[in-house]
This record gives C-alpha cells, sequence and structure tokens, in this order.
C-alpha cells in the first residue's frame, strides 16, 4: 500500500471535499482518501498495482481542482 499527500488547490467546501472523496475513493486499488480543507491537502492510500497515481491525479483534475 501506498500512501501520498498531494496538494490541491480549488477546494473551497463541503461539496469539494465529497466530489474529490467521492469520486477518488470510487477507484479500483483507493484504500482511503480524506480531504483537508484548510490546508488543501488530500491523503491517499492505494495499490499502485492496481491504480496509478497519475490516475489519481486525473481524477481531482476532472472535479476541477489542479494537484500541484
Amino acid at each position: 500500500m501506498e500512501n501520498v499527500t498531494l496538494n490541491v488547490s480549488g477546494m473551497s467546501c463541503s461539496h469539494c471535499v465529497n466530489a474529490v472523496e467521492g469520486n477518488v475513493g470510487k477507484l479500483n486499488g483507493v484504500e482511503s482518501v480524506k480531504v483537508h480543507l484548510e490546508s488543501g491537502k488530500v491523503d491517499v492510500s492505494f495499490d499502485s498495482e492496481k491504480v496509478s497515481l497519475e490516475k489519481i491525479k486525473e481524477t481531482i483534475d476532472d472535479q476541477g481542482y489542479e494537484v500541484k
């Protein structure tokens, strides 16, 4: 299991949290995802053999947020 913390800009409310956690959480191989709204960080625990970090970043991007 890999654990990463991503810096994500553009998140400002509970809808943002739900969009990121909900969509990233649906990816096969993602064990957990936690958004820290105040700091603009997203913690993700995932199986790199099932899902790539690139796919996780792309999914966050698709929600309208920028992964730095």
